[in-house]
This record gives structure tokens, sequence and C-alpha cells, in this order.
């Protein structure tokens, strides 16, 4: 992406270890790489379509200067992310705090902390088998919606679908839908672990009932593999009541792994299944 850059604005601020720099105080360098995009910006001269960075200049000495930490890495992350939060058309930062009168006795330049965020792409299922179904996803998505390092963008129909993994049990209403977040992959789980709790979702069958199902599908271009989340999700390509509505608002992402578009996987799927007879 495009980039402004701020390069060595100096702050005096309070962050430190020790009890005489949090009273003291001492001189910051800090450096910033807004990401953005400022094609329209510079095609129609207009300031509303790119970054102020005036603005974003007396944010970070306001911020910096409000908010101590005892270690630069802890106010690098707190800038970065209140930075995102505060300026809507910053798809990133690279952000750098220098310390040039760091307390450590020996003759040095400077010590400095460098860190890359931004808002990434995810996508996420959601379905439910239990009680008042609409309901339970409403709320879960109401939970998303209240996370500010989340923002909400399409969500797809909901459709009824039969059960999946061979465990008897009433039909599920499934779906998908799109956000943007400053959430690593295993945040984001938890977030959506804890929306799951909310509607006191229970693990007890592989593949039964549950009042709230979320499963995060893809993170960006992602691909990882852990004990608590693998992703893109495993099998996703097998699942018509995945792709279906996954298709409505993400037809041309491209799964990482195989290579193919989302609407290809679900053309691909849906003739696999009209030629076994419609089995999902």
């Amino acid at each position: 992406m495009d980039r402004i850059t701020i390069q060595n604005l100096e702050v005096f601020a309070n962050h430190g270890v020790f009890p005489e720099e949090n009273r003291l105080g001492q001189k910051f360098l800090v450096s910033a790489e807004l990401l953005c995009d400022t094609r329209k910006a510079g095609l129609d001269d207009g300031l509303e379509h790119s970054i102020h960075y005036g603005l974003a200049a007396e944010e970070i000495t306001s911020y910096m200067k409000e908010h101590t930490r005892k270690l630069i890495e802890a106010a690098a992350e707190d800038l970065a992310e209140h930075l995102l939060l505060t300026f809507p058309l910053m798809r990133g930062i690279v952000l750098e705090i220098k310390k040039p009168w760091a307390p450590v006795g020996l003759p040095l330049e400077t010590v400095s902390v460098r860190i890359e965020r931004g808002w990434q792409k995810a996508y996420v299922a959601f379905g439910s088998n239990l009680g008042d179904k609409r309901a339970h996803i409403e709320a879960g998505i109401r939970t998303l919606r209240e996370e500010k390092r989340i923002r909400l963008g399409r969500i797809s129909d909901m459709i009824v679908t039969e059960p999946y993994g061979g465990v008897e049990q009433d039909e599920f209403l499934n779906g998908c839908l799109e956000l943007d977040t400053l959430l690593t992959p295993h945040e984001l789980l938890e977030v959506l672990h804890e929306a799951e709790r909310r509607e006191k979702r229970e693990r007890l069958i592989h593949w039964g009932p549950r009042t709230l199902d979320l499963d995060l599908l893809f993170y960006g271009n992602e691909v990882l593999e852990t004990e608590e989340l693998a992703v893109p999700h495993p099998e996703l390509e097998k699942r018509l009541f995945v792709l279906e509505p996954l298709a409505q608002i993400a037809p041309y992402k491209v799964h990482p792994v195989l290579g193919k578009r989302v609407r290809t996987l679900l053309e691909e799927l849906l003739e696999k299944t009209a030629e076994s007879g419609g089995q999902k």
C-alpha cells in the first residue's frame, strides 16, 4: 500500500521502568509509516481522501504524553492500536519508538522498538440448531460487534441445512460473515469462543447439537496449524453449508492452500454432490 511517513517526531513523555523516568520524563523519537490508499487524494487533491499527517502527529504526541507505560514495547502496541482505531483510512502502520536517553550506562545512540500492525480481513461461519436459532446467531454477531478491534462487513443470508457428521439432531441455521480485525488469529478465536460461551455452548458431542457455533474460516492469506487452531478451516471445501453462504459474500476469495476461488470450490462440490445422489 501507499505510505505517509512521519520521521523522528520528538515527544517528551514519562515512559520507563525506573521511578525517575516516570517522575522526570525524557525524550522519545517516534517514526510512523501510515499505510493507506492515496490514489484518490493524489488525483483530486482532496485531503478528505488521505490521512492528515499533522493530525496524526498531534495524536501521537498527546497519546504518548497521556498514557504512561513501563516498556516502550507496550507504548508502541497501545499507540499503534489507537492510531488504527482513530483514522478510518489507515489500513496498517509501521511504528518505531526510539529512546535516545535509555538508562543503560553504556555509550549508545538509541534503543528502539519497531512493530508492524494492521487490519486483517477474516471470514467466520456461524450456525445453530438448538433453541431459538436465529436469536443465538444474532446474539453472537452482537458480541463480535461490541469488540472495538473488530469491524463487521458483509453478512450472508441464513440458510437451513441438514446436520453434518452423522449425529441425529435438528436442522441447522447456517451462514457466514466478513470482518476486519486488529486481533491475531488466536485472539480472534478467543473472542469467537467467548461469544459461544455467552450462548451457553457446550462441547459434549463431536459434530453434535449446539446453541451457537462460530468457526474461523480464513484469516487474510494466513496458513497456520496449532493445537488450538487451523487456518484455513480444515475440510472447508467439503462443506456445502459453509461454501453456499460464503460464496454470497466472498465468491472470489482464493483459498491460500488450494489456490481456488470460493465460487469454484462451491461449483466443484455441487457437481460431486449431484454425482453422489445429493448427499452433502
